[in-house]
């Protein structure tokens, strides 16, 4: 589907309570108004994340799997007041890296709450991890290669480990992100019994890991429900006598990963939780006594309680197409740039016509088909493309919408531009989470090295 088939303009913004509890909160669900205010206070481009929103998902998750062990994926954002709503909602921290865990005790979170699934993890974090264990001995760490057993064991570590295993069944909306049939992903199904049982002898082997990958739709569930199938088998295999002389396995869960999908293209249809939450656990029974169900959703938890605000600043009419110009580009919202993702972009007016009059409201104009790129000298540097939208003039604000999830995660210094200000709404009261970075911040580690090194920028540093 092209942009010009999917985009039109935006309905009238719906008021924040309307929105509450939805199944997916749309662009056009936002309070333009609210959103004005922001971008006039804190500048663009601009993140804003809604608290209450992570709050509803998070229960949303717990009613939909409420015999499970809901783990949020920190990946997703890890942003400090987005892991502090997470944790006040009951949902654990599973972590990627050892930052991610460092973030997560900032946050709030203890040793039984945290969850570390690194792949292939260096050493200065596999020495990090472990000695957080020693403090927090309830931390559980995720091992998808025999490899790392044994680095563990090298480091003295004999605490609580989830092995990780590859089934061979892969889904996700983009092929970068379907990790369950990539060979980088855990240790091969068809040897992760003997695995885990020859590592029971060394640790406390709590559990089993699998995860089909991101951005799981409701037309990719036959994948998901052959992922859950497959270890719940594993599951009850290791709970049995062996025939190669093996104890049994001690489980306490099994992981079914996440990767739960939400929609980006503003008619698509919401997940179907329930319906996810039912065929999981049909394809997992039954499980062995004294095991339980984790999953571990990151996306549902936060991409649509995330907006990205931009200004436009440049209006290009050419030949084959309008260019529209803003300033957010793939430095400050990658996946487009990076898995041809679909971000929904709403034209919340404001700007002023070209003879200095302010220009019509949207909704008073015509849609028109523009591409929107940001300022990155990268031709991959775009939002959309052929994507209707109420025509733009300089000085209007846009909003992308779904932009909670791998937004500011993703961001980067690319072409030496600042990441951007992050916004958090609590309660409807507004706080910045994350400011703005400044060109001096762009040299910081330089200069921090080479203090004896000074430049012009060291002399502009102030108000930049």
């Amino acid at each position: 589907m092209s942009d010009r088939d999917a985009g039109g303009s935006a309905d009238e913004p719906a008021d924040r309570d309307a929105a509450d509890n939805l199944p997916v909160r749309r662009v056009s669900d936002w309070d333009a108004d609210r959103l004005a205010e922001l971008a006039a206070e804190h500048d663009t481009p601009l993140y804003v994340q809604d608290l209450d929103r992570v709050r509803e998902n998070c229960e949303r998750l717990r009613d939909a799997f409420p015999d499970a062990d809901v783990r949020y994926a920190v990946k997703a954002h890890t942003g400090r007041a987005v892991l502090e709503a997470v944790r006040e909602a009951g949902l654990d921290a599973e972590c990627a890296s050892a930052g991610e865990v460092d973030r997560a005790l900032a946050a709030g979170f203890d040793g039984s709450r945290l969850h570390y699934t690194a792949v292939n993890p260096p050493a200065r974090d596999l020495d990090y991890v472990v000695g957080v264990a020693e403090a927090e001995p309830d931390l559980t760490i995720t091992v998808g290669a025999v490899d790392t057993l044994d680095r563990l064991a090298e480091r003295g570590y004999d605490g609580r480990v989830c092995v990780r295993v590859n089934p061979g069944v892969g889904a996700g909306h983009h092929e970068k992100v379907r990790t369950g049939g990539a060979a980088k992903f855990g240790i091969p199904y068809d040897r992760a019994a003997r695995a885990a049982q020859e590592a029971a002898e060394r640790f406390d082997v709590v559990g089993i890991h699998a995860h089909a990958g991101s951005g799981i739709d409701s037309d990719q569930l036959d994948s998901h429900r052959e992922l859950v199938a497959r270890i719940g088998e594993l599951a009850r295999e290791l709970a049995e006598p062996s025939n190669n002389g093996m104890s049994p396995v001690d489980l306490e869960y099994v992981d079914v990963g996440g990767g739960f999908g939400v929609p980006y293209e503003e008619d698509a249809p919401a997940l179907d939780l329930p319906a996810v939450a039912e065929a999981t656990r049909e394809a997992i029974s039954p499980l062995p006594a004294g095991v339980d169900l984790a999953i571990e959703p990151g996306r549902y938890v936060v991409a649509d309680a995330g907006v990205l605000l931009t200004r436009v600043n440049t209006v290009k009419p050419t030949p084959d197409e309008t260019v529209v110009g803003v300033d957010a580009g793939m430095t400050d919202l990658l996946r487009p740039a990076m898995y041809d993702a679909y971000h929904p972009i709403r034209n919340l007016g404001g700007g002023q016509a070209r003879d200095g009059s302010d220009a019509p409201a949207p909704d008073d104009r015509s849609a028109t088909p523009v591409t929107v790129a940001g300022p990155i000298c990268e031709t991959g540097d775009t939002l959309c493309r052929d994507r209707a939208l109420a025509d733009p003039a300089r000085g209007d604000l846009l909003a992308v919408g779904i932009a909670g999830a791998y937004g500011y995660e993703m961001a980067n210094q690319y072409n030496s531009r600042p990441r951007p200000a992050e916004v958090a709404l609590d309660d409807r009261t507004a706080a910045v989470v994350r400011r703005r970075e400044t060109l001096g911040d762009l040299t910081t580690v330089e200069r921090e090295a080479n203090p004896d090194r000074t430049g012009r920028t060291d002399r502009t540093e102030a108000g930049r």
